[in-house]
C-alpha cells in the first residue's frame, strides 16, 4: 500500500508581528463612524486610538482646524471615544494621517 503525505493547512495570522510592534495604532484599527441624530444632524465618532495619546489635545486641534464642537466620552467596553459634531469622517482621517497618529491603512471609515 502507498502512503500519501498529506499536509493539513494551519491557521496563519498575517498580523501577528503587528501586535508586537510599538508603532502608533499598530494594536488595531482606528474606526471612524457616523451616527445619525435627528433630521440632518449627525455625530462623528473616533474609536481605537492608543491610550498613550492625549485625547484632549487631539480634540482641541480637530475642533480648531475644522470649526466644529466635540468631546471625549469614556465608555466601559470601548474605552475613550472622541465625538464630533457633523460629518467629519474625511477630515478626521486626513488629520490623523498628517499628524502621524496612525497610518492610512489602519483607518476604517464606516457609514453611509
Amino acid at each position: 500500500m502507498v502512503e500519501l503525505e498529506v499536509q493539513i493547512p494551519t491557521a496563519f495570522d498575517p498580523f501577528a508581528d503587528a501586535k508586537d510592534s510599538d508603532a502608533p495604532g499598530a494594536k488595531g484599527y482606528v474606526h471612524i463612524r457616523i451616527q445619525q441624530r435627528n433630521g440632518k444632524k449627525c455625530l462623528t465618532t473616533v474609536q481605537g486610538l492608543k491610550e498613550t495619546f492625549s485625547y484632549d489635545k487631539i480634540l482641541k486641534d480637530i475642533k480648531k482646524q475644522f470649526c466644529c464642537n466635540g468631546n471625549v466620552v469614556q465608555d466601559k467596553a470601548l474605552g475613550k471615544i472622541v465625538q464630533l459634531q457633523g460629518d467629519q469622517r474625511k477630515n478626521v482621517s486626513q488629520f490623523l494621517v498628517q499628524a502621524g497618529i496612525v497610518q492610512k491603512d489602519q483607518i476604517k471609515i464606516h457609514g453611509f
